[in-house]
């Protein structure tokens, strides 16, 4: 089931004035070139300590505003500044999606702009998501949500795009194998299956929400071109790629279940050490859920019925990094 995008240098029969949030995140830089290529107008709202200096390349040829996502009162003054916008696009997410993080980012901050949009008259919103909100377990997949209804009660126009695993989140163990290490799989590295899409693909996507009227007013799961992929087979063309002989390294589940209670038990004495159950959680979640769409009546994960899109292939760019052609930058996302 192939989306087909259209071309990334195709200009928009309906250029617009678009407001963007996290344009500094992978995501929304590409995002951002994307709506620019296409004859959008962009305006992005940033941090103030994104400000300082020459404006980053990525983001040339948008005009940059800066204030604070958490203070309503910033966003309608140094961001929207009483002007008209013809569609809101955010790619803002928490950084590590730990429970006050994910609250302050994934809903209030949120919820800030989307009240300031509604009160300019901003008529769209396109919402980067994430597909492991269809079975929430977590802190931020419920503020994430709760943000989601918001949007989806506010009367204005949405697109909720929920992708699947980003080709960043499973390009953590290129640098390990390659210097000889063996590759780490929880279980028998069989569990979980995803269909990974790329900045550029997703960017894309984001964007063509814009103009196809299929797109308004649904929530869209997406994911990659091809067959789903185990993280077993991640690791065997990763290791095909740099002609070494495949070796494994199996990590049990329960052991971090074992770390997920030992931190919970002494998070009671040591409050910072709560934060930390909290991203063992996240990581066990990742470890055995697989990041396609739920079949809400088996309760089982459908990757035929996950839709695709675009054209980037995981394992290209695995042979990019490998080839010093492009690079992983994990920031919080690292797990191993």
């Amino acid at each position: 089931m192939l989306d087909t995008p259209m071309s990334s240098t195709q200009s928009s029969p309906n250029p617009r004035r678009v407001l963007v949030l996290g344009a500094t995140g992978t995501i929304g830089r590409a995002t951002v070139q994307a709506l620019l290529s296409r004859g959008h107008e962009v305006v992005c709202f940033l941090r103030p300590r994104s400000g300082g200096g020459e404006v980053p390349r990525f983001l040339e040829g948008a005009s940059l505003r800066f204030g604070q996502v958490t203070d309503p009162a910033s966003i309608a003054r140094d961001g929207v500044k009483g002007e008209r916008f013809d569609a809101l696009v955010s790619c803002l997410a928490s950084r590590t999606g730990a429970p006050k993080d994910a609250w302050a980012i994934d809903y209030q901050a949120q919820l800030n702009v989307l009240t300031a949009a509604k009160d300019a008259g901003v008529p769209h919103m396109v919402l980067l998501s994430a597909i492991c909100v269809q079975k929430p377990l977590l802190a931020f997949q419920h503020a994430k949500l709760a943000f989601e209804a918001a949007l989806i009660e506010s009367g204005l126009t949405y697109s909720i795009v929920r992708p699947t695993a980003f080709f960043k989140s499973l390009s953590g163990q290129i640098a390990r194998v390659k210097g000889g290490k063996p590759f780490l799989v929880f279980g028998d590295g069989t569990l979980t299956a995803c269909k990974p899409i790329s900045d550029r693909d997703l960017a894309n996507y984001l964007v063509d929400c814009l103009d196809d009227e299929s797109r308004h007013n649904r929530i869209l799961p997406i994911g990659g071109p091809g067959a789903s992929i185990t993280p077993r087979e991640q690791g065997e063309r990763l290791f095909a790629l740099l002609g070494k002989t495949p070796r494994f390294k199996q990590v049990p589940v329960k052991l971090l279940d074992g770390i997920i209670w030992t931190l919970g038990a002494l998070g009671q004495v040591v409050p910072p050490l709560k934060e930390k159950a909290e991203l063992a959680r996240i990581g066990r979640y990742y470890a055995t859920e697989s990041m396609l769409l739920l079949d809400p009546e088996t309760g089982c994960y459908d990757a035929a019925a996950t839709p695709s899109y675009g054209s980037d292939s995981l394992f290209d760019f695995y042979e990019r990094v490998i080839k010093g052609e492009d690079s992983v930058d994990l920031g919080d996302h690292a797990v191993f």
